[in-house]
């Protein structure tokens, strides 16, 4: 009888000591634990510092609005847009265009700026135009103008030859240099990107083709074994 209470007593205190955690010297309180809640707090996102920016219209450039198409013609072109429902247009009686969000959503505040700057773009290109500039570095890198086609000598068994899209002036200069001009900022950087493509700059002697205002990373070349 007295070796069956001792049995009984040595099994209860190792069940409660695997339940609980004595065993390994931890002690578990058998206190309910509370629930934790949540508490969802609304983020507002700022107004765009350059969407709320006015755009000023020049006196020689016409502008149509009509719901969220727009189009602007001036001097040197024509350009039209479609505007998501994100935004939308106001014109005052001035003639200052401003581009506002029609609705508080994180993609209204992502649109916001975007086509406050393609519109100022739009009005920019066609009363003074865009133009961006590419240098061609290296030993037998030239380029030229045929027709409407861009030529470039760029190191390859044959010519690149490169239409030129309507809407665009391409002028040659050195036979090393190239400007590309036109009313259409996103036509030109797009084209001008295209010809950069065919020979990016290298980083050890820099030859290829690239921007003007562009910075090439050098890296050293590898030196010889020493005797």
């Amino acid at each position: 009888m007295m070796a069956s209470s001792i049995t009984s007593s040595f099994q209860t205190s190792n069940l409660r000591s695997v339940f609980l955690g004595e065993r390994n010297g931890i002690c578990v309180s058998n206190v309910p634990v509370t629930r934790i809640g949540f508490v969802r707090k609304t983020v507002e996102c700022k107004e765009s510092r350059i969407g709320k920016k006015p755009i000023e219209v020049p006196s020689n450039v016409k502008i149509t609005l009509e719901g969220q198409d727009l189009r602007v013609k001036g001097p040197l072109g024509e350009l039209s847009r479609t505007y998501p429902r994100e935004v939308k247009l106001e014109r005052e009686e001035s003639g200052i265009l401003t581009v506002k969000k029609a609705m508080e959503t994180r993609r209204a505040n992502q649109m916001h700026g975007l086509f406050r700057t393609l519109t100022d773009n739009m009005v920019v290109g066609v009363s003074k135009g865009f133009e961006k500039r590419l240098q061609l570095v290296g030993v037998g890198y030239r380029a030229m103008l045929e027709g409407k086609d861009l030529v470039l000598s760029l190191g390859f068994s044959h010519p690149v030859r490169m239409p030129i899209p309507d809407g665009l002036k391409v002028k040659v200069e050195e036979n090393t240099r190239i400007t590309v001009s036109g009313y259409d900022k996103c036509t030109i950087g797009e084209f001008a990107a295209s010809i950069r493509k065919w020979r990016p700059p290298e980083p050890y002697k820099g030859k290829g083709v690239k921007y003007a205002d562009e910075i090439i990373r050098r890296k050293e070349g590898k030196a010889g074994k020493k005797k």
